[in-house]
């Protein structure tokens, strides 16, 4: 994205200007969000701050909505040559129409209020920039949040370290628009009309309240500001711009911004922006300025006051200091609309994915899963289509797996993945030969499970599991800038396998293992697959790498880390060996094999479409102790390091095999007892 220090907060935005003793007022647009401008203007006019002289619309409001001294205009080239004069020109108009308008009523001598967005076009604002700046006018953006007292406050709290370092930003918003919405106005839900730039959509119109004070909140205002964009651009409704959409910002100063957004929830909630820190998080319901602090010592709230954008831009052309939310100020802003406009069309979000509710024109859409969805993608920092919702696009795989012609897993390089999730391939999905998904990833409760895999959060102090690091110290988990990656550095595939180099890197980019890694896949019956996974970890320098787990640190019963399996959602779940059954009985035990079965998938799945037996079978290099979970989350795997640290050398390094058998249906312990026996899987 090309950047430019020409959209640096400009003098021209805070100095004072000649004016009329009362400033004269000029409304173009008097309907949608112009009404509320009337009734602002009747409450400032009221107070003696301005005087409203004039309205520009081809639609003129009904009688006695004005009072007879305010001038009607069929549009603004009328008003500005009927020798009206106003001082300030507020623009409630369609998006295209926003700077040309701007621009003649800044060449006629007067400051301007626009409504959001400013433009269409980065193109569009810079040439508008560009004309405030050489004619000494004031540009104010109708984001009317960021006149919240709340910004400061929430800024203050970073600064201070209330919340720890920050983690990440999200901005959320569920929202529900009918199909009457879209009928409002010719330029609703259009991308361009005519040739002519329009981008109307979730995030730069319907919910631009929501990206522009993440951005205000994460420091980025300028185009400057800002790195790069991420746009993931869905629709359900029958219309050309996007109503569903993840939009990811990274700003030039390393942080992340995630909008996770949509215009087809189920029901309409309080947007809000989430700073996600290592001590807490704060959570700012912009609409309501309403600020919630929750850290360890508990939660505050509070509700702040808000400055009028009008009344900001009057005092400032009367006394001199900044306006609230410059136009220099939408630069930011401005990147993440052009992105949008530059990307591909949104997609048509499948049918069966969604659920119409209601009738005619007050029919809205209800899109499947999204409020989990967008949940997933701010505390993952992820797209729709990185989390792999059902009707995004398909994220391109490093490599797939095939069996009996079936597609049953995807090989994932995890270089989507958010640093503090620690980077690293997986398997996902993982789905049986009938098609069941046996895996799940970045889930709500722990966003850095990923599928199936290899990972160990402490590799000689590097956490390579993600999320929190498990110290003695502590004597609990904390936040600590200690996350490492996994990279392949060679793959090579044949039929039935795939061999994989990689190299394990700490924070700073030193390498600490290098891992070869092969998977291999067969069919052993009509109904059931085999998965083999052979891995052999050695330190990429000289001296030997210790690998440790919270277990090795002090954490009792917590000695996760090696191979782990990430379970979806399982109904009716049984979790056993030969000798015990239960999470309990079998947490932290040494046995041949390990069976996991239940009905996968959303509830309300029958057996018939959703039941599976997962059959894990112990490496047979040393006996590491099976890790449980089924009751918080569901999971399996096999502790490397369950009470001690592991240490891995160039003439020893560590080698571990590990064979699932994926079945579909429900098998009982005879049913497993045989399969290993008909394979040679015993011990």
């Amino acid at each position: 994205m090309s950047q430019s220090s020409a959209y640096a907060p400009s003098p021209t935005d805070v100095r004072p200007r000649p004016q009329n003793p009362v400033p004269r007022i000029a409304l173009v647009g008097v309907h949608g969000f112009g009404a509320r401008h009337l009734a602002n203007l009747a409450r400032l006019q009221a107070a003696g701050m301005l005087d409203f002289v004039a309205v520009a619309d081809p639609r003129p409001p009904g009688k006695g909505v004005l009072k007879e001294s305010v001038a009607v205009f069929e549009t603004l080239d009328h008003l500005l040559r009927a020798g009206t004069a106003p001082d300030v020109v507020i623009l409630a108009t369609p998006i295209q129409t926003h700077v040309p308008l701007a621009v003649a009523a800044i060449s006629a001598g007067a400051d301007v209020y626009v409504e959001k967005p400013p433009a269409a076009s980065l193109q569009q604002f810079r040439e508008l920039l560009q004309a405030a700046e050489s004619a000494g006018r004031l540009v104010q953006v109708g984001f009317q949040s960021l006149g919240s007292d709340a910004l400061p406050a929430i800024r203050g709290l970073i600064a201070n370290g209330e919340i720890g370092d920050v983690l990440g930003l999200g901005a959320k918003g569920t929202w529900l628009r009918t199909r009457g919405y879209f009928k409002r106005s010719r330029w609703a839900g259009k991308r361009a009309i005519n040739g002519t730039d329009v981008v109307d959509g979730v995030a730069t119109n319907a919910l631009a309240h929501a990206v522009v004070t993440g951005l205000s909140v994460a420091a980025a205002r300028t185009l400057d500001d800002v790195a790069g964009v991420d746009t993931d651009l869905y629709r359900a409704h029958p219309t050309e711009s996007d109503d569903t959409s993840v939009v990811r910002v990274r700003t030039s100063a390393g942080q992340v911004l995630t909008c996770a957004l949509t215009l087809c929830a189920a029901r309409q909630t309080r947007p809000s922006v989430t700073v996600f820190g290592t001590a807490g998080k704060a959570e700012l319901f912009y609409t309501e300025d309403e600020l919630v602090v929750r850290t360890a010592h508990g939660e505050r709230r509070e509700v702040f006051a808000r400055v009028d954008l009008l009344e900001n831009l009057l005092e400032v052309r009367a006394s001199g200091g900044e306006l609230l939310s410059p136009l220099s100020g939408s630069g930011a802003f401005m990147a993440v609309l052009e992105a949008i406009r530059t990307a591909p069309s949104p997609r048509q979000i499948d049918n069966k994915y969604i659920t119409w509710e209601g009738s005619g024109d007050d029919a809205h859409a209800v899109v499947e899963g999204i409020a989990e969805l967008t949940n997933r993608a701010l505390l993952a920092q992820a797209t729709f289509s990185e989390l792999g919702a059902p009707w995004a696009k398909l994220l391109e795989t490093a490599a797939t797996c095939n069996v009996g012609g079936r597609e049953v897993a995807s090989h994932q390089d995890g270089s989507h993945i958010r640093p503090s999730s620690s980077p690293r391939p997986y398997l996902h999905p993982v789905r049986t030969l009938a098609g069941t998904v046996v895996t799940d990833h970045q889930p709500t409760d722990h966003v850095w499970h990923l599928g199936a895999g290899v990972a160990i959060q402490d590799v000689a102090g590097v956490n390579f599991w993600g999320g929190r690091t498990y110290t003695r110290e502590a004597g609990g988990y904390v936040w600590r800038d200690d996350h490492g990656r996994i990279e392949i550095t060679d793959t090579t595939e044949s039929p039935g396998a795939l061999v994989q180099s990689l190299r394990w890197f700490g924070p700073d980019g030193t390498p600490l293992l290098t891992e070869q890694r092969r998977w291999r896949y067969d069919a052993v019956g009509p109904s059931v697959w085999r998965l083999r996974l052979d891995s052999e970890l050695a330190p990429a320098g000289p001296e030997p790498v210790p690998l440790g787990s919270p277990g090795s640190n002090g954490r009792e019963n917590g000695g996760y880390g090696g191979f782990f399996w990430r379970l979806p959602p399982v109904t009716g779940a049984r979790i056993w060996t030969a000798a015990a059954a239960g999470e309990e009985a079998v947490h932290g035990s040494v046995a041949p094999w390990l069976a996991c079965s239940g009905v996968f998938g959303p509830a309300g799945m029958s057996e018939t479409e959703g039941a599976a037996t997962l059959v894990f079978l112990a490496a047979p290099q040393a006996p590491d102790p099976w890790f449980v979970r089924l009751a918080g989350y569901p999971g399996v795997g096999l502790s490397l390091a369950w009470d001690r640290p592991v240490l891995a050398s160039r003439d020893k390094p560590v080698r571990r095999t590990v064979t699932v058998l994926i079945a579909d249906g429900i098998l009982s312990t005879t049913d497993v007892s045989r399969l290993t026996d008909s394979l040679g899987e015993t011990a």
